[in-house]
């Protein structure tokens, strides 16, 4: 539940397995209850439990949140239909990351992970006991359906890297799968990859004859500790725990998967979910909304101490949340266009009068992390980015990486104005003489238009500024405001010129990238701005190849800072922090883990809390 993302490889992100790999002679196997990237696991195989969860939280209650639109499918491998909030959460995988490492992958369905020094081939062996929450048992076999579906049915951008990545997969008896890897495709992540891929009950998909290509109303079966409990379709979905669920006692597990019950409510706007919180019509919020955050928790619930808020500090890579400019479109093929676009949002303005000061600008796509390309390229990034100078715009070489200007403090900025005014004009977009309506044009007298695609009524404050700059510049601009299912529509479809992503990227990168950025995923979710650059897609080769920490992180570097070169994003805002807000009936650790909230996974439901609620009439 606290991976990041679902699809690009959940647990890419042994002191054991280290210590084995150094002794072994030439040519051995390492058997392992876990794999590091880079390091040595931090954890022995004989672990009592994760090191930031309390291991003693008390089982029950509930927790609820809110989703915004709704949903009409229960399958989110797909891109026909929404799937339901936590539609995966039944879905376990043979290994798992943890909240406190990065690059470690834990075994969690299998018992141990068998594998040589090279990395060729890996063997996972399940442990004893699993079961579906159905009671079938689950073997090897469902192991090998699910990497086979997973190749030839899932996301066109998820096939084309697990088609590349593994030679072949076969069992080897109810319990050992083996999976050996693609000659000369990088090793570094490959088990790890493979290790982090759902397991479905193929049982499930043929009794019920699932297409996972297909928009499904029926839940999935899984071995997780939830399972599916009740829905009313498009307004809100509970899941609820499993009491049978065959994990229980592990180690990885214990002081985790703590409530009876999540339940999810969907709201048709920010402001709706909000007073919902109010009323207590679900009990936990993550605040995304400066506005609310410093001016709107004055309501009695929060002046009688019945909802807390807190800071709690983020580790996090910043999300990468930006306006992604669809480069599939003619009149945003020249950089200069989209870098006028881009120019002319005035965050400082927003921030000190719309967002209370609480945000600090997005500048890099690894912001908050060492990986953020930073001043002039070093020499190793320059021998990783000159052969590749024909496809990468000049100022990769000669300018520091990439940053949105800084502008002042009113909220249209005149020298920002007219720098964007003249790239627009050396673009060939102007002003002809005695226009009428001032609007910009190229050669062929079509206008320059731009269409920012938004559900948020929220939004409208922070876009209906920037796109009276954009007019001022000469561009028919307009804050387009579709409902949410139009929104998840058209950005299925490419069918927009503006809209908002989130870009952010994991600290150990590898074939996720190419699903954002890389050329064979222009048609996917992912690659929301349509991006297909060659000299990109070197360079996440380079990156999937690295095998040190300093390969890495040059590599990441320079693909940084050609990303941030070519302007297809209007970069947002972050804050290193999680601010959220709950009914003062929930506990968590005392020191939390750096990369993850957890809320859903290591909090736990305090009876003793929720019951001086009820005492006091603020809950049922």
């Amino acid at each position: 539940m606290a991976a990041k993302r679902n699809l690009v490889w959940a647990a890419v992100l042994a002191l054991g397995a280290a210590q084995a790999q150094a002794q072994a002679p030439t040519g051995a196997t390492i058997v392992s209850h876990g794999i590091g990237t880079f390091d040595a696991l931090r954890l022995p195989a004989d672990f009592p439990h994760l090191p930031y969860v309390n291991p003693d939280a008390p089982k029950g209650g509930e927790i609820s949140e809110w989703a915004a639109g709704g949903f009409d499918s229960y399958n989110p491998f797909t891109v026909k239909g929404r799937g339901a909030a936590l539609s995966t959460v039944m879905l376990e995988s043979l290994m798992e990351g943890t909240a406190d490492e990065i690059g470690a992958a834990y075994c969690l369905l299998c018992e141990t992970v068998e594998y040589p020094e090279s990395r060729d081939w890996a063997i996972f062996t399940l442990r004893e006991g699993i079961t579906f929450s159905d009671g079938t048992p689950m073997t090897s076999a469902d192991v090998l359906f699910s990497y086979e579906t997973l190749r030839d049915k899932g996301l066109s951008s998820f096939r084309a890297v697990i088609s590349q990545m593994v030679a072949s997969a076969e069992v080897l008896d109810d319990r050992r799968i083996r999976f050996t890897f693609t000659p000369d495709y990088p090793r570094r992540d490959v088990i790890q990859a493979v290790g982090g891929l759902p397991v479905f009950s193929k049982a499930d998909f043929e009794t019920n004859n699932r297409d996972i290509a297909e928009s499904s109303s029926k839940p999935y079966v899984g071995s997780g500790p939830y399972m599916f409990d009740s829905a009313d379709m498009g307004r809100s979905v509970s899941w609820k725990h499993n009491p049978d669920y065959w994990g229980a006692d592990l180690p990885i597990n214990r002081g985790r998967h703590n409530f009876d019950r999540i339940r999810i409510e969907y709201f048709g706007d920010y402001d709706s979910a909000f007073e919902a919180f109010k009323a207590g019509a679900y009990t936990f919020r993550n605040e995304a909304s400066s506005i609310h955050w410093a001016t709107r928790y004055d309501f009695p619930a929060f002046t009688n101490g019945w909802v807390k808020k807190e800071e709690l500090e983020d580790g996090n890579i910043a999300s990468g949340q930006a306006w992604a400019i669809n480069l599939r479109r003619p009149q945003f093929q020249d950089p200069r266009v989209r870098q006028a676009i881009g120019m002319v949002f005035n965050f400082e303005w927003s921030n000190a009068t719309l967002f209370y000061g609480l945000y600090e600008r997005i500048t890099s796509f690894w912001d908050n992390s060492p990986l953020k390309a930073e001043g002039m390229p070093s020499e190793a990034e320059l021998a990783l980015l000159e052969p590749l100078r024909a496809d990468l715009p000049p100022g990769v070489f000669t300018e520091e990486a990439a940053v949105p200007p800084v502008s002042g403090e009113r909220q249209m900025d005149r020298g920002n104005l007219r720098r964007a005014a003249a790239l627009l004009d050396e673009a060939g977009w102007t002003i002809p003489e005695g226009s009428r309506d001032g609007i910009r044009r190229n050669a062929q007298g079509q206008p320059l238009r731009v269409q920012i695609l938004n559900d948020s009524q929220t939004f409208d404050r922070v876009i209906n500024p920037w796109v009276e700059n954009l007019r001022t510049l000469g561009i028919d601009a307009v804050n387009e405001r579709v409902d949410d299912a139009q929104l998840e529509d058209r950005r299925r479809n490419h069918d927009f010129d503006v809209i908002t992503g989130n870009l952010g990227q994991d600290p150990i990168p590898g074939s996720g990238l190419q699903q954002y950025f890389g050329s064979k995923s222009t048609d996917d979710v992912f690659n929301v701005m349509g991006l297909a650059n060659p000299a990109v897609d070197r360079l996440i080769s380079h990156i999937e190849a690295a095998t040190t920490q300093e390969e890495l992180t040059t590599g990441v570097h320079a693909l940084d800072r050609s990303l941030r070169a070519m302007h297809f994003w209007v970069p947002q805002w972050f804050k290193a922090k999680h601010t959220v807000a709950y009914w003062d009936m929930f506990g968590h650790p005392g020191t939390m883990p750096p990369y993850a909230l957890g809320e859903l996974d290591f909090w736990w439901y305090d009876a003793d809390k929720a019951e001086a609620l009820r005492k006091a009439g603020a809950i049922r």
